[in-house]
């Protein structure tokens, strides 16, 4: 007599979300715990995003320059190019320009945020997105009261939290597909 039961293991593919919440609460906690240090690194950063993407938007404006729009293609390369080295340049002042850019965001973010918790409200522990949108709104306005005082530590700080209850939230989400079901 065999009994049919699913295992209790679940696959591969079923953690990562657990995992990908793990890992931002870790990178939040440091965050928080080295706030000069990550708003630095938030801003490096970017600036080398913005860099990279300008030299890919130059590559692509030369490889469809025969498509219309060539000169508009090549000076928005450039504007990407020249804005990510004036931050890699000037650090203090990206860090302050990149501090009312985060605090914007983490607005956006978090409405969007609080859409997605009511969107899963049918989920049990929604709530922690729910929550998750609410505190982001809330980092968002911190930023905007405090500019430009506190932003060399302000940003990392912030950006450390609000990564780490986003981790929250998505281990707690996460826990509601971990729980084996077993079938006779």
């Amino acid at each position: 007599m065999t009994t049919n039961m699913t295992s209790p293991v679940p696959s591969k593919g079923m953690n990562n979300p657990l995992l990908m919440g793990i890992l931002l609460i870790i990178i939040g906690i440091v965050g928080i715990v080295l706030p000069n240090f990550s708003t630095f690194v938030v801003e490096t950063w970017v600036s080398l995003m913005l860099i990279s993407a300008g030299a890919a938007k130059l590559v692509y404006s030369f490889q469809t320059r025969n498509e219309g729009g060539f000169i508009w293609k090549l000076v928005l390369s450039i504007l990407y190019v020249a804005t990510g080295i004036m931050l890699l340049l000037n650090p203090l002042n990206g860090i302050l320009s990149l501090t009312l850019l985060l605090g914007s965001f983490l607005l956006a973010e978090g409405v969007f945020e609080l859409f997605l918790a009511f969107r899963v409200r049918p989920q049990q522990n929604w709530t922690w997105v729910l929550g998750n949108g609410i505190i982001t709104i809330l980092l968002g306005a911190m930023i905007w009261f405090q500019w430009p005082f506190n932003a060399p530590w302000l940003l990392g700080t912030l950006v450390g939290a609000s990564v780490l209850f986003t981790g929250i939230s998505r281990v707690m989400l996460s826990l509601n597909h971990s729980e084996p079901s077993v079938s006779a």
